[in-house]
């Protein structure tokens, strides 16, 4: 898909009332932007009272509700069905983006053999982190935890909730595939690395880009600090990761984990034991045995999941190919 000049819709999933002062900050933050979005689509995910209430808030805003299954994944796929981008954008409800994070993401999505780009998600502790919380397990709670390059480089996918995606991808592949990915509070994920597997798997000469000047600073509650958030999170993530497998196979659905396991968690544990004995820091002990804990609570997971019978679910219909486009610039969201 060869394109000068893109068109981007930006996607937001809403559930609950609890989020509201987030999901107007993250709002005002696309307001914000270095290169104004075409739309913004917030979809709401079963919930009346949030639907009335987001669509007075925000009248210039595309606001929808649900038209699929609850949770994450129908809820991006009925925002798809209305995007007319040639670019797709989402962000977290709870989740803040830079002034020029879609700037950033549409330099790198111009490049024809990039199917989609991802950028940094920084945590925002709205307490204190934990001591015991490695920074190896940041995506428990939705946030990088690999090292960050300096340059944007290829990854297996991006996170879902700050990424950028072409339109040409749903078109020809189909959205989200609806079973996978968070529903309401369940721990649940991976319906963006099964999406960008069944991509890839489909355009293995293209690739995701991770760009990692593209921030968004994601909120992080108390109660996702929490010993039992972090192992019940795991958990699910095994069962997830499972599940991913049986629909696009284990040497691909594995890949990134194989080198997370070997590689940046005895890392993990040896700085832990490293920060307790030689920096005289004690909490790097329980780092050390969170990350141990929370491996075998992933791996728990996994087996788990890989005994459960899945049913082949189809991935959503693509979007419509005869939208018209909205035109693109600095002033079509105001702010």
């Amino acid at each position: 898909m060869t394109i000068t000049t893109m068109h981007i819709t930006i996607i937001i999933c809403a559930y609950t009332d609890e989020r509201w002062d987030d999901l107007v900050a993250a709002v005002a933050s696309l307001r914000r932007q270095t290169l104004l979005p075409s739309e913004i689509i917030i979809v709401i995910d079963h919930n009346q009272q949030l639907f009335e209430r987001t669509r007075a808030q925000f009248p210039d805003v595309t606001i929808v509700e649900n038209r699929a299954a609850r949770g994450l994944s129908g809820a991006r796929n009925t925002g798809l069905e209305m995007a007319h981008g040639d670019l797709i954008a989402f962000l977290d409800d709870d989740a803040e983006a830079a002034p020029d994070w879609l700037e950033r993401l549409y330099s790198c999505s111009t490049d024809p053999t990039v199917l989609g780009v991802g950028g940094t998600v920084v945590p925002r502790w709205l307490g204190k982190r934990p001591d015991w919380f490695p920074g190896e397990f940041y995506w428990v709670v939705g946030c990088t935890y690999q090292h960050i390059p300096d340059q944007p480089i290829v990854v297996r996918n991006p996170y879902g909730g700050c990424t950028c995606i072409k339109q040409e991808v749903f078109q020809t592949i189909g959205g989200f595939r609806e079973g996978i990915g968070r529903i309401g509070t369940v721990p649940m994920g991976g319906e963006e690395t099964e999406l960008s597997i069944r991509a890839t798997q489909h355009w293995p000469e293209k690739v995701f880009l991770y760009e990692p000047r593209a921030l968004i600073y994601h909120r992080i509650p108390a109660q996702r600090a929490r010993w039992r958030y972090f192992l019940s999170r795991c958990y699910a993530e095994g069962i997830s990761k499972a599940t991913i497998t049986k629909f696009v196979g284990a040497k691909d659905s594995l890949s990134s984990e194989r080198t997370y396991t070997m590689q940046v968690l005895p890392r993990g544990v040896w700085k832990g034991i490293s920060d307790t004995f030689l920096r005289r820091d004690p909490s790097g002990l329980l780092r050390a045995g969170a990350i141990i804990a929370g491996l075998l609570t992933t791996a728990a997971g996994y087996v788990k999941g890989s005994l459960q019978q899945q049913p082949l679910s189809a991935p959503s219909p693509s979007a419509s190919q005869d939208k018209p486009a909205l035109s693109v610039g600095k002033g079509n969201i105001s702010r």
